[in-house]
C-alpha cells in the first residue's frame, strides 16, 4: 500500500474499530424498574450548580431544576462563585418567583479559590461540602452547568435509571445550539471529535479503560463518589467532568455516557445548553481554554496530533486534488476515498442536529480552525495567559 493510501486506512479503522463512535448513543442504561412508580424509596438528591456569572442564563435554566417532578427528596444547592453580576440575589428572586413549590434552593457563596484547585471543581466542592451538612445527607449528586436547561421529568429519568442498571454515575450531554452559522459548522463536530476520542459505547463497557462524562449533566452515587476520593480528586482538573469520570471508573464503578434523547421509555432526556455562541469568537474561547489540557500539556503530543489530524482531516481532500489537477487517477482515487468516508461518518450526528450534508463534506475546514484552537490553546498556556471568566487556569 503506497502512502496515498494511508488516510484512507486510518478512515476505514475508525469506522469500523473505533467503537461505532461516528453512530448517536440516546439511550439510558437498560434495567429500569418497569413499574411507573419506581422504587419503594426515592433516594435522596442535591442538585449542585456552579455558577460565575450568570445572570443573564439563570432565568432560563433555574426554574427547570426547580421545578423538577421528582417523587423524593431533593434541594437544588447553587454555588455564587464570587460573581460581579449579582448571580446570588437572582437566583434567590427566581425562587421566590417560585412560590415555595418544587424543589428548594439553597445559594452558597463562594470563597475564593485556594492554591492548585481550578474553579469549577472548588465550586462544587462547595456546594457538594454544603448539601453534605444535611441532617439527612444525599444519596446522590446532579451536577449541572448554570447554563443547562432540564425537561420536567429529567432528574426521575436518570435517578430511575441508576438504580435500575447499578450505575454509579450516569451523564448526558446536552444538545448544543445550531441556530447561528458558527454553532451549526462547528458545535456537531465538537461533539463527534469528543465521540472520537471517547467512544461511548467503550465508555459504557466495563471491560474497556475509556472514561468520559459531561460535566453539564453528571448524576454521582454519593458512596462512589467518596471512594473514588471525592471532588478533591479532580481538583485542579480544568477538564473536570472526564477527570471524575476516570476517577470513579478507576476505581471499579461502571457508569454510562449518553447525547441528548427526546426524553421517551428508554431514552435520555432532552436536556438542553442555553448558551448561544453568535461569532466564533465565543467557540474558538471555549475550546481554547482547555484544549492544551487535553493534550496533557505535552508539546510532543500536540506536534502528534496536529501531524495525525493533518494526515486523516486535511490529507484526504488535499490528495483528491492533486490527483484531479495532474491527472493521478490513483491518487484522486485515494483522496476521494478518505473523504468520502469522513463525509459518512459525520452524517450521523449532523443528522442528530439537523444540520445541512454540506458540514460533513466541510469536516476538513472544521478540523483545520479546532486545529488552530488547540495551537492557540497552547500558545496561552505557555504565555500563562490561560483564563475563564476572568480566573486564570491553573498551572500544570
Amino acid at each position: 500500500m503506497t502512502a496515498r493510501w494511508v488516510p484512507a486506512a486510518a478512515w476505514a479503522y475508525l469506522l469500523l474499530a473505533r467503537g461505532r463512535y461516528w453512530q448517536p448513543l440516546t439511550s439510558l442504561p437498560a434495567g429500569a424498574p418497569a413499574a411507573e412508580a419506581g422504587p419503594e424509596r426515592w433516594p435522596r438528591v442535591a442538585i449542585v450548580v456552579p455558577a460565575r456569572d450568570e445572570a443573564a442564563l439563570l432565568p432560563h435554566t433555574l426554574p427547570t431544576l426547580l421545578s423538577q417532578a421528582y417523587p423524593g427528596p431533593a434541594q437544588v444547592v447553587l454555588v455564587d462563585d464570587q460573581s460581579s453580576d449579582g448571580t446570588a440575589e437572582l437566583a434567590r428572586s427566581l425562587a421566590r418567583k417560585g412560590g415555595g413549590r418544587g424543589l428548594g434552593l439553597a445559594v452558597v457563596e463562594g470563597k475564593p479559590c485556594p492554591p492548585g484547585w481550578a474553579g469549577k471543581p472548588w465550586a462544587m466542592a462547595q456546594g457538594w461540602a454544603h448539601a453534605l451538612q444535611a441532617p439527612e445527607p444525599p444519596e446522590w449528586a446532579l451536577f449541572t452547568d448554570a447554563d443547562i436547561a432540564h425537561p420536567p421529568g429529567s432528574l426521575r429519568q436518570l435517578v430511575l435509571s441508576a438504580l435500575g442498571s447499578g450505575k454509579a454515575a450516569v451523564s448526558v450531554m446536552a444538545r448544543l445550539p445550531t441556530g447561528t452559522r458558527w454553532e451549526r459548522l462547528t458545535l456537531p463536530a465538537f461533539v463527534y471529535f469528543f465521540a472520537q476520542i471517547y467512544p461511548f459505547r467503550w465508555v459504557n463497557d466495563p471491560e474497556k479503560e475509556t472514561a468520559a462524562a459531561a460535566g453539564g449533566c453528571l448524576l454521582v452515587e454519593a458512596d462512589a463518589l467518596a471512594q473514588a476520593g471525592g471532588i478533591e480528586a479532580i481538583a485542579g482538573a480544568t477538564i473536570d467532568d472526564v477527570a471524575l469520570a476516570k476517577a470513579l471508573k478507576a476505581s471499579g464503578y461502571d457508569i454510562w455516557l449518553t447525547l441528548a434523547g427526546d426524553g421517551s421509555p428508554g431514552q435520555a432526556p432532552n436536556v438542553e445548553s442555553t448558551r448561544r455562541y453568535p461569532a466564533l469568537a465565543g467557540i474558538w474561547e471555549m475550546v481554547a481554554r482547555n484544549a492544551y489540557t487535553q493534550l496533557g500539556y505535552s508539546p510532543w503530543a500536540l506536534a502528534g496530533a496536529t501531524a495525525g489530524l493533518s494526515a486523516v482531516y486535511l490529507a484526504p481532500p488535499a490528495l483528491a486534488a492533486a490527483g484531479l489537477a495532474t491527472r493521478k487517477r490513483a491518487t484522486a482515487l485515494a483522496g476521494l476515498a478518505g473523504w468520502t468516508a469522513m463525509a459518512a461518518s459525520y452524517l450521523p450526528i449532523g443528522r442528530y442536529y439537523r444540520a445541512s450534508p454540506a458540514t460533513a463534506l466541510a469536516l476538513p475546514f472544521t478540523c483545520s480552525l479546532y486545529m488552530a484552537m488547540t495551537l492557540d490553546s497552547a500558545r496561552r498556556h505557555r504565555q500563562g495567559a490561560s483564563a475563564w471568566k476572568g480566573r486564570p487556569a491553573p498551572r500544570a
